[in-house]
Order: structure tokens, then sequence, then C-alpha cells
């Protein structure tokens, strides 16, 4: 019976896999649910099984906290010092007046009046060396009230006559300020007065009569024809900018070596230094019955006073504020004429170059002359001495030093 015993044992005893994988499931069943549920008899141990413990997973490491944000906080601002302050402050204002110079500059450049055509004339001379500026003064009224003509004495003719014309050459050879008298006794071109029509054929006159009879373009085209000098731009101003302009920088001063007493044109200067103002000073520019040499006297009196005048104007107190510049430009610009080719950086050179004869960068010449009182059939007029002239205008246009001419006997 043992023997039988011991084969049943043998023949029913579980192999070894049999045996996890009993013991696998067995261990996988919780507690709770085995309560109430019939249950298998473990299996067969022979007790010389080894039991191996599972494996205890590994914990995940415990992440470390995040740092806090951490908040910079700004320093307290420092009180600015007195130096810093000043320093902001002039930024600020250089700021303001470039801003304000650009904008009065932009609109200077378009209230430019530009109706002279130097395009227009035909047979022009060639062009020659530098830049050729024809600066006129006129005696139009235009913006004048009647109480204004009486107070100045401009008298009520109509239309505009000149009173002073003024060649500025400028180049590398130098600044000359030439002056040509108004009562010059040369040749007017043919013409075609617009008004009417009519046909001139070109004829002896004064030169202040082209003016007169065909305007800025015939002026121009008789300046040109007698001179063999090519203007390139073109600068008039009237009474009432005349005026106005030295009236806005304050009077410009002038000093005189006698008494001059004109009753034409009202002036009454003492021998001395005057501040003349923008009435005074107009009296002083046309003012010639005083002058012992007539026309020619008044031409140096007029040179005179427009390197004085653009000299006030340059002062710092005037250029460097454009609040106090304005008025000047507004004034000169309410009767300013100019050729259509002429832009505010023109204009501005050819008032440096003003300035620079002023300052003794150049010279100021009367044209040469042999008779200051020519008998002519309009008149009394001066005679330019033809070769002198000829010199001096072919150095202009060479732009070469020119030699002045000696002083008319």
């Amino acid at each position: 019976m043992n023997d039988r015993l011991d084969g049943w044992a043998a023949a029913n005893r579980p192999s070894g896999r049999a045996w996890e994988i009993s013991t696998a499931q067995t261990q996988s069943i919780p507690a709770s649910a085995t309560q109430g549920v019939p249950t298998r008899p473990a299996p067969y141990r022979t007790g010389q099984e080894t039991s191996t413990p599972a494996p205890t997973p590994a914990r995940a490491p415990t992440p470390a906290p995040a740092p806090a944000p951490t908040v910079r906080r700004r320093a307290p601002k420092e009180p600015l010092s007195r130096r810093r302050r000043i320093v902001r402050l002039a930024i600020v204002a250089v700021s303001a007046l470039l801003l304000a110079s650009g904008s009065a500059y932009v609109w200077a450049d378009t209230q430019l009046n530009r109706e002279v055509d130097l395009g227009r004339s035909p047979d022009r001379p060639p062009a020659g060396k530098g830049t050729n500026y024809l600066i006129v003064g006129s005696d139009s009224r235009d913006g004048l009230s009647e109480r204004a003509r009486k107070n100045l004495r401009t008298g009520s003719a109509e239309g505009r006559r000149t009173d002073s014309m003024m060649v500025l050459h400028t180049g590398s050879g130098g600044t000359t300020m030439l002056s040509l008298p108004r009562d010059s006794w040369v040749t007017i071109p043919g013409f075609v007065r617009p008004e009417t029509g009519r046909r001139y054929n070109p004829s002896r006159n004064k030169l202040n009569a082209a003016y007169s009879m065909g305007g800025a373009d015939l002026l121009v085209a008789a300046i040109e024809r007698n001179t063999g000098l090519r203007i390139d731009h073109y600068a008039e101003i009237g009474f009432s900018g005349f005026v106005d302009v030295v009236d806005a920088v304050g009077g410009v001063r002038m000093c005189v070596d006698r008494k001059i007493k004109d009753p034409k044109s009202g002036l009454d200067l003492q021998k001395g230094c005057h501040t003349l103002d923008g009435a005074k000073a107009l009296a002083f520019v046309r003012q010639r019955k005083q002058e012992a040499d007539g026309d020619l006297g008044r031409t140096r009196n007029q040179q005179k006073f427009l390197a004085a005048l653009a000299d006030k104007a340059a002062t710092p107190g005037v250029l460097a504020n454009p609040f106090a510049a304005f008025p000047t430009v507004r004034a000169g610009l309410d009767t300013l004429i100019v050729d259509k080719d002429m832009g505010l950086p023109d204009l501005m050179s050819l008032f440096d170059a003003v300035k620079g004869v002023t300052s003794g960068n150049g010279e100021q010449l009367n044209v040469p002359v042999s008779n200051p009182n020519l008998r002519t059939s309009k008149g009394s007029a001066v005679q330019w001495n033809v070769t002198q002239a000829r010199r001096l205008f072919d150095q202009l246009r060479n732009d070469q030093p020119v030699t002045p001419a000696p002083p008319t006997p």
C-alpha cells in the first residue's frame, strides 16, 4: 500500500513551472476577493523549493521644488543735478529751434515770387565761370498806403522803375559787387512791348529805361548785351520790402562824414553816426542831389548801406533765433521778386556773398566812367569808359581777380 501511495504521489506531484504559476495567482488575489469564495487547495509542496520574493519597484525620485521667481526692484531715481537739468533743457531748446528753423525754411521757399524767366531772352551771351546775380532796387509802391507814400516821399508815380542795379559776382576768383548807374548810357536791345504788342528796334537810352519799357526781362537783356556777362539769378526788392526789412532788423547804423539835408527825399542827417530806421534808410539810398558825384555818389551810398544791412541781419542775435529772424524773412519776401530758377539756397548764397564783401572778402566797385555828365537827347547820362569797362567785364566772365579802375577825374 505504501508503494501505491508513493506511486500516486509521484504521478500527481506538480511540476516546478506549475508551482510558480499557482503561487503567483494565489498572491495576486486580494483578501477581500476571497471572502465567501471557495478556495483551491494549496499546491503540493515538498519543502525543497526556495521562494524568491517579488522585487519591490524603485520609487521615482521626488523632484526638487522650483525656485521662487526673483523680483527685481528698480532703485529709486536720484534727483537730477542742476547741470544735468540744464543739459536736458538745452537739448530740448535746440531741437525746438531746429524744428522751427526747418519749418521757416520750407515756408520761405514756397513764398518766393518767381516771375522772371531769364531763359526767355534770345541771343544771350555764353555762360562764364562763377555765378552772376543781378540785384535790383525798384521804386515799386506796391504794399504802400497813400499815407505811407506821403511819409516816405515816394511820389505817386505808378508802375516800377529801377533805383539801383548791382551785379554780384561770386567764384574762385573772389567776390565783386559792381554797381551800374541807372543813368548809364547804353544800347537797349530790340523788344516787343507786352501791353501793346508793338515792336521796338535797338536804340540808345539810359539803362533804367529798359526796365520802364520792358520790365525785368528787358533790363536783364540790356545788361547782358552791354557787359557780355550772363546773368544767372535775379533778385528785386521794392520800397515797401526795403523799409520793412530795415525795421525788422532794428535799424542799420550808418556814419556820414558831413551833414546831409535833401528836401526831395526828406533826409536830414548831421555829421556822425546814426541808426537809420526804414524810412530814413530809404531816403539815404535814394538821395543824389547832395552828392558831389550825383548818380555815382548814390551808387556808393547804396553799396555801403547794403553791406551794413547784410552785416546787421547776419548777427548771431538774428540768425541764431528763427523767431527773431522770421519777421525779417517775411518782410523781405513781401516785395521780393526772383527768377524762376532761384531757390532759397541760392538766395542765402547771395546774402552770404554780400556779407563777405562787407567784411573785406571782396571788392565793391562802380563801373569805370569816362563822363558822369554826358549830354544826350534823354538828358544828362553817365558814359562808361569802354576800355576799362571791357577789361573789368572780361575778368568777371573768366572768374579772375578784378583790377579796380582808377577813380574818375
